[in-house]
């Protein structure tokens, strides 16, 4: 068989997945690797890190094959959940501890959740559009546009984006509020799912468009007839989406294990270190689109799972508690839990100021990324620096510094594009006048 051939492709990227297999079956099943115990931290890491490198490849040929017989928007949005559903299992576990009576549990499903939307953005944002605008020299992406003057050159966004920047702008709007209760109950879980919910019912009834022209694999994939085309399609988003959810936790345990022998502090691996691992393979499966100078959906990807992560898992973080504890409950969280809310809400909402007229440009991704990382370095210096109660007491005035920045720019930044934003939201509004 030519070596250039779709299928070897494929089959390279599969055997990426067996190692994990095997280690999954060989001690019986979900759950029952745990680093440090029947494996080793170090095994742990590469086995689980390249079946989930292997299952994000496949994952993302699976979705841009899809683009063939659904709505591109549709085909992201289930590319985004299945990407982040890693993050999805790692809250669950601990709104469900919390539930069974863990009071600690709560607050850190809560820190858990504000890290990895903070690092979507921060990292994921910043970093891909830089990525972007880096290897647009050699892919000539249509998508950057090259601009005189120091940090200029920009990627644009389609425009078709208005609704999910639309949706995510209402959820960090409500976000603040959340904090104003002392926990995420009933209500909150009503309007946040209540939203996705509202976006995917938009989103599925849109026209299935032309896309961008397919290569390699999905191009291969997409000539199949219908029958054959969808089964492949299937197995794609099933086989990846199960090695996905079932290595990255013991990817995370691993990092956290290896973390602790360094000194790192075990709360701060929770909030960042696990969220970091779980958000992989969306990273690299819009790493790949850039790859392709496909920036367009790989932005479509990121901004997707941005809402799905501040919409369906913090709403869904409620429901599972309620279950666990067998009454319709609120899962409460500390006053420093309440800070981590309004910082993440106001970095989101300082990120939908820079989009709002659907592009990112250098200086503005440099900034996202200097004001998470300069965060996430100061918090960690904090830990290692102070000790209780008075390390908490720091963090929470970096907390709320940081959280007045994100707003006070974000407010200066939709004042100036005032026109702008009011066009995206009646675009917006315009296309769910159509899908409904």
């Amino acid at each position: 068989m030519n070596l250039r051939h779709p299928l070897v492709a494929v089959a390279l990227t599969l055997v990426l997945t067996v190692p994990w297999v095997g280690l999954f079956i060989s001690y019986g099943g979900y759950g029952t690797v745990h680093p440090g115990e029947n494996v080793t931290p170090l095994a742990a890491v590469v086995v689980a890190g390249v079946a989930i490198l292997g299952a994000a490849f496949l994952l993302a040929w699976a979705a841009e094959t899809a683009e063939k017989d659904v709505p591109q928007g549709f085909a992201i949005a289930v590319l985004a959940v299945l990407a982040v559903a890693p993050e999805y299992a790692v809250d669950a576990l601990y709104a469900w501890q919390a539930g069974a009576g863990s009071a600690a549990a709560g607050n850190l499903a809560i820190a858990n959740m504000t890290g990895a939307n903070r690092i979507l953005i921060g990292l994921g944002w910043s970093g891909i559009a830089l990525f972007t605008i880096y290897r647009a020299k050699t892919t000539r992406d249509s998508a950057v546009e090259r601009r005189p003057g120091f940090l200029t050159d920009a990627v644009t966004l389609n425009r078709d984006l208005a609704t999910e920047i639309t949706f995510l702008l209402a959820a960090t709007a409500y976000a603040f509020l959340i904090p104003l209760r002392g926990g995420i109950g009933p209500i909150d879980s009503i309007v946040l799912v209540g939203l996705f919910v509202l976006y995917i019912a938009i989103v599925i009834r849109g026209d299935v468009e032309e896309s961008d022209r397919h290569v390699g694999v999905p191009a291969y994939f997409q000539a199949y007839p219908k029958v054959p085309r969808i089964a492949v399609i299937l197995f794609g988003f099933l086989f990846s989406g199960a090695i996905i959810f079932t290595a990255v936790h013991p990817f995370a345990e691993g990092l956290e294990q290896l973390g602790l022998q360094y000194g790192i502090p075990e709360f701060f691996m929770i909030q960042w270190l696990a969220p970091l691992a779980s958000e992989s393979p969306e990273l690299i499966v819009v790493a790949y689109l850039v790859n392709k100078a496909r920036s367009t959906a790989g932005f479509n990807t990121l901004i997707s799972s941005k809402l799905n992560q501040w919409t369906l898992l913090i709403g869904t973080l409620a429901i599972v508690y309620s279950i666990s504890a067998g009454a319709v409950g609120t899962l409460s969280f500390d006053a420093k839990q309440a800070a981590e809310i309004w910082i993440t809400a106001a970095q989101s909402f300082f990120a939908i100021a820079i989009i709002v007229n659907f592009e990112i440009n250098v200086r503005e991704a440099v900034v996202l990324l200097v004001l998470f990382s300069s965060q996430v370095l100061t918090e960690f210096y904090v830990i290692r620096t102070y000790a209780e109660p008075a390390a908490t007491e720091v963090s929470m005035t970096v907390l709320y510094a940081y959280t007045a920045v994100y707003a006070v720019i974000g407010v200066a930044l939709f004042v100036k594009r005032r026109k702008s934003a009011s066009k995206l939201v009646r675009r917006a509004i315009s296309t769910a006048r159509t899908a409904l």
